[in-house]
Protein backbone atom coordinates (compact mmCIF):
# COMPACT_ATOMS: atom_id res chain seq x y z
CA UNK A 1 0.00 0.00 0.00
CA UNK A 2 2.72 2.47 0.99
CA UNK A 3 4.78 1.48 -2.00
CA UNK A 4 1.86 2.21 -4.35
CA UNK A 5 1.33 5.64 -2.73
CA UNK A 6 5.00 6.54 -3.11
CA UNK A 7 4.99 5.38 -6.73
CA UNK A 8 1.81 7.39 -7.49
CA UNK A 9 3.28 10.50 -5.88
CA UNK A 10 6.50 10.02 -7.82
CA UNK A 11 4.66 9.78 -11.12
CA UNK A 12 2.53 12.81 -10.26
CA UNK A 13 5.61 14.87 -9.39
CA UNK A 14 7.33 13.79 -12.58
CA UNK A 15 4.35 14.86 -14.66
CA UNK A 16 4.11 18.21 -12.89
CA UNK A 17 7.83 18.73 -13.34
CA UNK A 18 7.52 18.15 -17.06
CA UNK A 19 4.92 20.85 -17.54
CA UNK A 20 6.08 23.57 -19.87
CA UNK A 21 5.38 27.15 -19.08
CA UNK A 22 3.42 28.87 -21.81
CA UNK A 23 5.48 31.65 -23.40
CA UNK A 24 4.05 35.13 -23.14
CA UNK A 25 2.64 36.78 -26.21
CA UNK A 26 4.09 40.19 -25.43
CA UNK A 27 7.34 41.39 -23.96
CA UNK A 28 6.42 43.77 -21.14
CA UNK A 29 9.84 44.88 -19.81
CA UNK A 30 9.10 47.81 -17.46
CA UNK A 31 5.96 49.09 -19.19
CA UNK A 32 3.61 48.54 -16.26
CA UNK A 33 5.86 50.24 -13.67
CA UNK A 34 6.28 53.19 -16.04
CA UNK A 35 2.52 53.65 -16.34
CA UNK A 36 2.39 53.67 -12.55
CA UNK A 37 5.24 56.22 -12.45
CA UNK A 38 3.29 58.42 -14.87
CA UNK A 39 0.37 58.55 -12.47
CA UNK A 40 2.73 59.27 -9.60
CA UNK A 41 4.06 62.29 -11.53
CA UNK A 42 7.55 61.09 -12.50
CA UNK A 43 9.39 63.07 -15.16
CA UNK A 44 8.04 62.24 -18.63
CA UNK A 45 11.56 62.49 -20.04
CA UNK A 46 12.80 59.86 -17.60
CA UNK A 47 9.90 57.58 -18.52
CA UNK A 48 10.56 58.08 -22.22
CA UNK A 49 14.19 57.08 -21.75
CA UNK A 50 13.20 53.87 -19.96
CA UNK A 51 10.48 52.95 -22.44
CA UNK A 52 12.72 53.62 -25.46
CA UNK A 53 15.47 51.48 -23.96
CA UNK A 54 12.99 48.70 -23.24
CA UNK A 55 11.57 48.96 -26.75
CA UNK A 56 15.05 48.32 -28.15
CA UNK A 57 15.31 45.20 -25.96
CA UNK A 58 11.87 44.03 -27.08
CA UNK A 59 12.74 44.51 -30.75
CA UNK A 60 16.11 42.79 -30.29
CA UNK A 61 14.31 39.72 -28.91
CA UNK A 62 11.99 39.68 -31.92
CA UNK A 63 8.99 40.18 -29.64
CA UNK A 64 6.27 42.80 -29.72
CA UNK A 65 5.34 45.25 -26.99
CA UNK A 66 1.99 44.86 -25.25
CA UNK A 67 -1.12 46.79 -26.28
CA UNK A 68 -0.87 50.39 -25.15
CA UNK A 69 2.94 50.54 -25.08
CA UNK A 70 3.28 52.77 -28.14
CA UNK A 71 0.18 54.74 -27.15
CA UNK A 72 1.66 55.49 -23.72
CA UNK A 73 4.97 56.47 -25.28
CA UNK A 74 3.02 58.73 -27.65
CA UNK A 75 1.25 60.28 -24.68
CA UNK A 76 4.61 61.02 -23.06
CA UNK A 77 5.83 62.60 -26.29
CA UNK A 78 2.75 64.79 -26.41
CA UNK A 79 3.35 65.93 -22.82
CA UNK A 80 6.93 66.88 -23.74
CA UNK A 81 5.75 68.76 -26.86
CA UNK A 82 7.08 66.37 -29.53
CA UNK A 83 4.09 66.01 -31.86
CA UNK A 84 5.97 64.22 -34.67
CA UNK A 85 7.20 61.48 -32.35
CA UNK A 86 3.77 61.28 -30.73
CA UNK A 87 2.13 60.73 -34.12
CA UNK A 88 4.70 58.05 -35.01
CA UNK A 89 3.97 56.15 -31.80
CA UNK A 90 0.21 56.37 -32.30
CA UNK A 91 0.65 55.06 -35.86
CA UNK A 92 2.81 52.20 -34.52
CA UNK A 93 0.07 51.35 -32.02
CA UNK A 94 -2.49 51.25 -34.85
CA UNK A 95 -0.23 49.03 -36.94
CA UNK A 96 0.36 46.49 -34.16
CA UNK A 97 -3.18 46.58 -32.78
CA UNK A 98 -5.71 47.48 -35.50
CA UNK A 99 -8.53 47.46 -32.95
CA UNK A 100 -7.00 50.65 -31.50
CA UNK A 101 -7.19 52.52 -34.82
CA UNK A 102 -10.39 54.45 -34.05
CA UNK A 103 -9.05 55.71 -30.74
CA UNK A 104 -5.59 56.51 -32.12
CA UNK A 105 -7.18 58.41 -35.02
CA UNK A 106 -9.34 60.30 -32.52
CA UNK A 107 -6.27 61.28 -30.51
CA UNK A 108 -4.33 62.29 -33.61
CA UNK A 109 -7.22 64.39 -34.89
CA UNK A 110 -7.66 66.18 -31.56
CA UNK A 111 -3.96 66.87 -31.10
CA UNK A 112 -3.74 68.33 -34.60
CA UNK A 113 -6.62 70.66 -33.74
CA UNK A 114 -4.89 71.69 -30.49
CA UNK A 115 -1.62 72.44 -32.31
CA UNK A 116 -3.29 74.64 -34.93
Amino acid sequence: MMRRLVLTLGVALALVGCQHRQPTIYQWESYQPQVYQYFKGESPDAQIAVLEKDLQKINAKGMIPPPGYHAHLGLLYSVTNRPEQMAAEFEAEKLLFPESAAYMDFLLKNTKKAVQ
